[in-house]
């Protein structure tokens, strides 16, 4: 419905509230207020709820009510519950190698509200926390204050990591556990615990006997500073790395047939090549050209020489050269086949002339150099060709000896690099060198670049698995839809996986060398027994162990060897990427995966046997959900970075051995920020530390201590599926809404002192209009809430709240009822009823706020001035709002009089209401009866009407009185009534009257409705009389 003012806009609500004053010890000494002796009459709200917990008494209190409300026990008691409905958040094991961060608590506490949201709601709760233990970064840390690591054995390397990640476990479970994250604490699964490692072995077993893993020479991209593998998740991007990029001559040895009668006779021609890693052309093996574009042949203008460009890059190579070139004829890229060119560095070594379809006319020359060893498409090329793929560098980034000796022991992004650009001048092959910003792969531990060499590692065959994958990820939701779009071109991108690591510090990789050979053996039956031997003595078994118990005679046998002492345990590790993977397989089918229950599957096993139709279709879906509990999660919840991280990876395992994927719902969040929105930087002093948010720094004036609801406040008001940020100006805003809640709260809990919803509630048919209609907005504001928690949209769980308690409850209804709570008598039905409705908006709010912020919700509960039907906000339900609430006609007649009151309230800005009373003609019509309802009298002081208008007196009538003086003042408007979905339209005119109260003001209710100002009022003196 919609109303239009003719005399005034709509202005937003602007209620005027009264305020009771006390006697001050300035004035003690004067002439007692006539309304002094009345102050003890009136019910003014009492309770001991603090409207604010300055300094150390917000974490105080918040530590006290863990102990005090069972935050430790609260996992366990409602997995105790006997519920149907299961919810699973399965959670990506954050990395053990560091103090708790901002970046953890984000995600933390998304997951808690997430949880606490559903066990809210009658869900059994699965969540389980773990730790991602092994790998280089946990190792470097380990060794980092050590001297002499290099003659560290793997047992004393392995030992250090584990202690350190042990320690780095215990601190950020404290943490967790400090920010009220629930969780079965006392079973948390680490990638080292030996049962994860057998279960992780389990996986590469499967997927090694369907064929996805395999072993190969290839490419990949590899850390000189950590002398490992890595794979594209272990990789971060620098935007801003410089390369010496040089344009090289590649001198035409043999000349296309097809080209043959345009360069014979002419002068010798070259092709133009452009690379930004020199260090990689003594690798070189080929040049590539893309068949179906054109190439030009040129005459240098200040040479003479004749050199093959892309036609589309002639004009850009001759400004980079400063020079021009005369273009003397042009022809496709497949008119170049056959053709060779001489080797820039290596004298008398032949490279081809070969096509390929990843060289583009976008940048550099049009033709590519080519070196397998140092390139995925090269890698292509060379394998489609039969090219050599010998790599020159070794594991720490140094040219071999293969390399020839003016490189060996050279680093290759060092003096390497210089040294071949001085060996292409001195073979007069270097065209032109210049410095190129571009963006360049760095280990994402070291920060230091990385390269891209030819090497013998274990791959997964991404390539077979994607359509699967794909597949499998059409029945699952992503949160935002954007970022499955982004996972699924990160999974196109992903031609294999790279999954051996040159490290000591994870599960191993189950294969035998031959000393001499250097062939692997590997078949099922060594990888089943050294699943048995680690899930009995762990993974340091591998290296503690005689390889007689690791390596069976059968096994040896079946592959054709004779002698153990032939073989060696190979010594690369697992990707940690596979150790987090395949969490799922430990966690959703182990901790999880709990039997049916007796009662449950027995009766619906009985339903099934003898039950008719209907039920039997129900009894399979029963049966269908107890068959699918720990098969999949609900939900993976992380950052954006695990699209091509966690998320994909776990997909994989998950499709190559079960054909779905872990989970049915993916939430993406995106990361923390400085709160201008730069990156945080110990140097620029910007970082937040979640202990100093909660408990403050050295210096309160600086660092106050916010506790750990604002902290979950700041996350839940934050938009996370983008960048969130944080800082000073941030906390200080949540901060205070939390304290403008808590002061919404306190007048709740204050005006319910002496009433017990079980004994004094009154029937919501029996309640006043304006308190059916709070319930009214009350059921509307807990559905929004309730579908915005399903959506995961906690910041609009926060818009909510702020609007419904600001506006609705506080500025709204508290300034309409605060003379019905204050000056009737206590137990009167019309107070009782008020009473009623802030009962159920106090329980409703707490419950709406309570997985956001656990601590004052409990903190609440604590001060109910009434018995509770449970001692924690979290064992007795979601909120519980009634159809009934909803009433035919009664947002008409509540809205249709706030339309007039907004009129009455705009003409008198900045003066008290109450001094006013105010003349209601309303044509005859729909209105006017719902108007009648609110005051069936002409005229009232007390009525339900007079009530909302907040004047002294109401006057209703269809016409303008012959004796009122209006003198102009009256405000003309109309309010649109729409009932039964539109079927009912009708629009009535009304005009609002404003005239001064005729009486005078009563010193108990200070409504001007008092005979004398020494007198109160007839209402207040019957009240008076009762006492």
């Amino acid at each position: 419905m919609l109303w239009v003012s003719a005399a005034v806009r709509s202005t937003p609500r602007a209620w005027c509230r009264t305020r009771w004053v006390a006697t001050s010890g300035a004035n003690r000494n004067q002439k007692a207020r006539p309304d002094a002796k009345y102050r003890d009459t009136v019910l003014l709200p009492h309770s001991d709820f603090p409207v604010q917990l300055p300094g150390r008494l917000q974490p105080e209190t918040e530590l006290e009510i863990q102990q005090k409300c069972g935050f430790s026990e609260l996992y366990s008691r409602q997995r105790q519950r006997k519920t149907k409905q299961e919810f699973c958040l399965h959670d990506g094991p954050p990395y053990a190698n560091g103090d708790p961060h901002v970046g953890h608590a984000l995600n933390k506490i998304l997951k808690d509200i997430t949880n606490r949201f559903y066990m809210m709601r009658g869900y059994t709760v699965h969540y389980v926390p773990g730790w991602d233990c092994h790998g280089l970064p946990i190792e470097l840390k380990a060794l980092s204050e050590l001297e002499g690591t290099q003659h560290l054995s793997a047992m004393e390397i392995r030992q250090r990591a584990k202690e350190f990640a042990q320690k780095v476990i215990e601190k950020q479970k404290s943490a967790f556990i400090r920010w009220g994250i629930m969780a079965d604490w006392e079973n948390s699964y680490h990638t080292f615990d030996k049962k994860y490692e057998a279960k992780q072995l389990s996986i590469f077993h499967q997927m090694y006997d369907k064929g996805y893993i395999y072993q190969d020479y290839k490419p990949v991209f590899w850390s000189p500073s950590t002398n490992t593998a890595l794979a594209e998740a272990e990789l971060e991007y620098n935007e801003q790395h410089v390369s010496r990029s040089v344009y090289v001559r590649f001198p035409l040895l043999k000349a296309p047939p097809k080209l043959a009668s345009l360069i014979d006779g002419a002068p010798a021609a070259s092709l133009i090549v452009w690379t930004t890693q020199p260090w990689t052309i003594p690798a070189n093996q080929a040049v590539c050209y893309m068949p179906n574009s054109e190439y030009s042949i040129v005459k240098c203008t200040d040479t003479g020489e004749h050199f093959i460009v892309g036609a589309d890059r002639v004009q850009y190579v001759a400004a980079m050269l400063d020079t021009e070139f005369d273009v003397i004829s042009t022809c496709k890229g497949v008119d170049l086949e056959s053709g060779a060119c001489s080797h820039p560095t290596i004298p008398g070594k032949e490279s081809p002339l070969l096509p390929a379809n990843h060289v583009t006319m976008s940048k550099g020359t049009g033709l590519v150099h080519t070196a397998p060893a140092h390139g995925m498409e090269d890698y292509s090329v060379a394998s489609q060709h039969h090219l050599p793929m010998d790599s020159l560098v070794d594991e720490g980034g140094f040219f071999t000896e293969a390399a020839g000796s003016e490189l060996q022991n050279k680093a290759v992004l060092e003096e390497g690099n210089e040294t071949v650009i001085q060996m292409l001048q001195a073979a007069k092959n270097l065209l032109k060198e210049q410095k190129f910003t571009h963006s360049y792969p760095y280990d994402w531990r070291t920060k230091k670049p990385v390269i891209i060499r030819a090497s013998k590692q274990w791959f997964i065959n991404t390539a077979s698995l994607k359509a699967a994958a794909k597949e499998a990820l059409k029945k699952v939701k992503c949160i935002p839809a954007s970022g499955m779009n982004r996972m699924l071109e990160m999974l196109d991108r992903r031609a294999y996986w790279c999954i051996s690591r040159q490290r000591r510090w994870g599960v191993p990789i189950p294969v035998f060398y031959h000393k001499t050979t250097g062939e692997s053996l590997i078949n099922r039956e060594i990888v089943e027994n050294v699943i048995k031997t680690v899930e009995q003595h762990g993974s340091d078994a591998w290296w503690t162990l005689p390889v007689e118990q690791l390596l069976p005679r059968e096994a040896l046998a079946k592959a054709g060897a004779h002698s153990i002492q032939d073989y060696e345990p190979g010594q690369d590790v697992l990707d940690i990427w596979f150790d987090s993977g395949t969490s799922w397989a430990h966690v959703l089918e182990g901790y999880l995966k709990k039997p049916m229950p007796v009662t449950s599957s027995s009766a619906v096993l009985s339903t099934l046997k003898r039950g008719t139709v209907s039920n039997k279709e129900h009894c399979m879906a029963d049966l269908k959900y107890f068959r699918d509990v720990g098969e999949r999660a609900d939900v993976y919840l992380e950052g954006k970075d695990q699209l091509g991280g966690w998320f994909q990876s776990s997909l994989l395992a998950s499709v190559a051995t079960r054909k779905k994927a872990p989970f049915k719902t993916l939430v993406v969040h995106g990361f923390t920020l400085g709160e201008k929105g730069e990156k945080m930087s110990k140097s620029i002093g910007n970082v937040v530390d979640p202990d100093v948010v909660i408990n403050g720094g050295n210096d309160h004036s600086t660092d106050p201590p916010y506790g750990a609801d604002t902290l979950r406040w700041w996350v839940a008001e934050s938009n996370v599926f983008t960048e969130v940020l944080i800082g000073p100006v941030v906390l200080n805003s949540a901060r205070d809404d939390i304290n403008k809640l808590r002061n919404t709260l306190r007048f709740l809990l204050g005006n319910l002192t002496g009433f017990d919803p079980g004994t004094d509630a009154v029937p919501t048919a029996e309640m006043y209009v304006i308190d059916q209609y709070m319930l009214h907005l009350l059921q509307g504001y807990a559905n929004k809430v309730t579908d915005a928690y399903k959506e995961y949209d906690y910041s609009k769980v926060i818009r909510l709240l702020q609007a419904f308690h600001t506006r609705e409850v506080s500025s709204f209804y508290f300034s309409i009822v605060k003379d019905r709570l204050y000056c009737e008598e206590e137990k009167d039905p019309k107070r009782r009823s008020c009473q009623t409705a802030l009962a159920a908006v106090l329980d409703t709010l707490v419950r709406s706020f309570a997985p956001i912020l656990p601590h004052l919700a409990e903190e609440v509960f604590q001060y109910l001035p009434y018995t509770r039907e449970s001692d924690s906000v979290f064992c007795s339900g979601w909120m519980n709002t009634s159809p009934v609430w909803k009433k035919p006609g009664l947002e008409e007649a509540v809205e249709g009089a706030c339309a007039m009151r907004d009129a009455f309230l705009s003409s008198i800005p900045g003066k008290n209401a109450l001094e006013h009373r105010v003349i209601l003609v309303i044509e005859p019509g729909l209105l006017f009866e719902l108007m009648e309802v609110l005051q069936p009298e002409e005229s009232s002081s007390t009525s339900q009407l007079n009530e909302i208008m907040m004047a002294s007196q109401t006057c209703l009538v269809t016409e303008v009185p012959r004796d009122v003086v209006t003198e102009g003042n009256i405000i003309q408007g109309t309010f649109l009534i729409n009932l039964e979905g539109g079927d009912i339209r009708e629009e009535s005119s009304y005009k609002v009257i404003v005239l001064p109260a005729a009486k005078s003001k009563c010193p108990r209710c200070r409504k001007y409705t008092a005979d004398s100002p020494e007198t109160p009022c007839a209402r207040c003196m019957e009240i008076l009389g009762g006492k």
